[in-house]
């Protein structure tokens, strides 16, 4: 089986090669081959190094190709894992700068720098899509790539539900929760709406009891974990729910922007840095690139979302913490179900169909959904909470303006592509004027070539 990685030089491509090298399966639904997608050479030489490294030893690893033509990439391909980042870490590290310097939050997801992030990254997301369907027409697309349910939905105007989104973020709020409770988490099934970076954790059951009450209740358990810590007690205990640890950005907005403006560098700038001497390490040729990336990788991990965290105590992250879901071993949970006919149950991003309530058949959200051969469905929410469902359609109503934004660019209809930005920039909830947000979209430049 041939799996092809677009943006295949990115730092968290070893992740992947582990997965694949720790997968023991029949060779019939075994990747044997892994094929690497970059537009920088020298990205691609720093990875592959790595992956070297990783494979000594090991028989049955994937033999490893790496190409710079998209086309030649997508030929014969099985799967595409989509993971590019248009613009680089540099273009992240703007897009969260331009909208603090207008006091709101700069983030790589989340608000105006979410925003600006989708109107850069649509326009080549839509172009792969439609190689995909030339080139590759039967490949199953899992989409990395951020915003993800914005990219998703996106790309599934070209190429239907054969695209599916991953995140990491819920599977590891749901297994936290479950070891919170001293359940193992591998046997809990988890109750879960939202969008992608907008969803809540409802219900934790275990032998057919929901245990997410007694979770409530309990202070020092509920503490004890990274959510728990960013949201405090009290307030989840008001909510009834567990949010996904990207929701501190709204409820504690005020916070979390001061924390940033205060924070010597913004995230993309430190991952800018700390990439970049990783790369140059890794790309010269020396031995041990693996234990390179490695030790960046584990500073990576420990660092993440440390200024929410700054704003809630200046907590470290433990190892309860840093056991997220794996967005690795998410895709390689995919390529085994639709590959081998696996029945899975996975929080991803598909189409609604009818899961949902109160969104429309073609938005993207993020549930749980039975996989197999056939590919990925929703399972079916319930009613969902009317502040959940507020948020969700407030943001919904931003993805699909910058989806619009992006499809009537590439029609080179400048004024329709620039309303449809302003729009989700000034509608998305962090944005708090739309003088603000023309001017982020003003000094962003991400209509620049309309």
């Amino acid at each position: 089986m041939r799996l092809t990685v677009l943006g295949g030089g990115g730092f968290r491509m070893p992740l992947v090669y582990r997965a694949l090298l720790d997968d023991t399966g029949d060779e019939a639904g075994r990747c044997t081959e892994l094929v690497l997608y970059d537009t920088d050479p020298h990205r691609l030489d720093a990875i592959r190094a790595v992956l070297a490294e990783q494979a000594q030893g090991r028989p049955t690893a994937p033999a490893v190709r790496a190409t710079t033509d998209l086309d030649e990439a997508l030929r014969g391909a099985d799967f595409v894992f989509s993971a590019i980042r248009v613009g680089g870490l540099e273009g992240r590290a703007k897009d969260e700068r331009i909208p603090l310097a207008e006091g709101v939050l700069g983030q790589e997801t989340v608000g105006a720098g979410g925003v600006l992030y989708g109107l850069r990254t649509l326009p080549v997301a839509l172009r792969i899509a439609e190689r995909i369907a030339t080139v590759a027409p039967d490949a199953w697309v899992i989409n990395f790539t951020n915003p993800a349910g914005m990219v998703t939905e996106a790309m599934q105007r070209v190429l239907g539900d054969r695209v599916i989104g991953i995140c990491d973020s819920p599977v590891g709020l749901c297994r936290r929760a479950a070891r919170a409770v001293g359940a193992d988490p591998d046997r809990a099934v988890y109750d879960y709406v939202g969008l992608n970076h907008l969803g809540w954790l409802r219900r934790v059951v275990v032998d057919g009891r929901d245990r997410l009450p007694q979770l409530l209740g309990d202070t020092a358990a509920l503490e004890s974990f990274e959510e728990g810590k960013l949201f405090g007690a009290e307030w989840l205990r008001a909510l009834g729910a567990l949010p996904n640890e990207y929701l501190h950005y709204y409820y504690f907005n005020r916070e979390a922007v001061a924390s940033i403006r205060q924070s010597p560098a913004t995230r993309g700038e430190f991952l800018r840095d700390q990439q970049a001497r990783f790369y140059e390490t890794a790309g010269s040729g020396a031995p041990g690139a693996l234990t390179a990336w490695e030790r960046t990788r584990l500073e990576r991990e420990a660092t993440y979302m440390a200024e929410s965290r700054e704003a809630t105590g200046g907590w470290e992250r433990d190892t309860c913490d840093l056991d997220g879901g794996g967005y690795d071993r998410i895709a390689l949970a995919i390529m085994r179900a639709i590959a081998r006919d696996e029945r899975a149950t996975l929080i991803l991003n598909v189409r609604n169909r009818t899961a949902v309530p109160g969104l429309d058949e073609d938005a993207v959200v993020e549930v749980p959904c039975l996989v197999d051969a056939g590919g990925a469905r929703p399972l079916a929410t319930g009613a969902v909470a009317p502040d959940q469902l507020g948020l969700m359609l407030s943001l919904k109503a931003v993805e699909r303006s910058a989806i619009e934004a992006a499809t009537t660019e590439a029609g080179s209809d400048s004024g329709i592509a620039r309303g449809a930005a302003l729009r989700a920039l000034a509608l998305h909830p962090l944005v708090d004027s739309v003088k603000v947000a023309g001017r982020i979209l003003d000094a962003s430049g991400a209509l620049a070539r309309s």
